[in-house]
């Protein structure tokens, strides 16, 4: 059998652990969040089942890193669903891609760069120095694009 214990005296700030304990390092850390979202789409110059219209479920995957703050967190992940709520979610979510993205093929390979972009123009200013490390965007559940901050940022 496998015992629990009940936590009888939780740790109090300023008497079992004080403030400036609360950071314990100063390296970059990445944190990862994911989404879905359904959408259809068709390709253009495509011979294919894809040049007609169809739809996913398609799968978002951050990968943001920064330098902790004051009390040891990167980037609250509520702050990165509300960016990805309305700032890109919006332009994608039960819609037609073709109509709402910018002019371009929405192939997983154009839109995760597009998604790229937006996180990290939401990023600007941050105060941890926050950037996006990886984009996935899955179109099924086994086939993925992905941009990452070494190939996005040296072309």
């Amino acid at each position: 059998m496998y015992g629990f214990t009940i936590v009888e005296n939780l740790q109090k700030m300023n008497d079992d652990i004080n403030y400036h304990e609360l950071k314990y390092h100063q390296k970059r850390v990445m944190v990862s969040k994911e989404f879905t979202f359904d959408a259809a789409h068709h390709l253009h110059c495509y011979e294919g089942k894809c040049k007609n219209l169809h739809g996913h479920t398609y799968k978002v995957i951050f990968g943001i890193s920064g330098h902790v703050n004051d009390i040891g967190i990167v980037m609250d992940f509520g702050n990165i669903k509300q960016i990805w709520k309305e700032q890109i979610e919006v332009h994608l979510d039960h819609r037609y891609l073709n109509e709402t993205l910018p002019n371009m093929n929405t192939t997983a390979e154009n839109m995760v760069v597009w998604i790229y972009e937006k996180m990290e123009e939401a990023l600007q200013n941050d105060p941890n120095d926050c950037r996006v490390e990886f984009i996935k965007l899955y179109e099924t559940p086994t086939s993925y694009a992905e941009a990452r901050r070494e190939w996005v940022s040296n072309e």
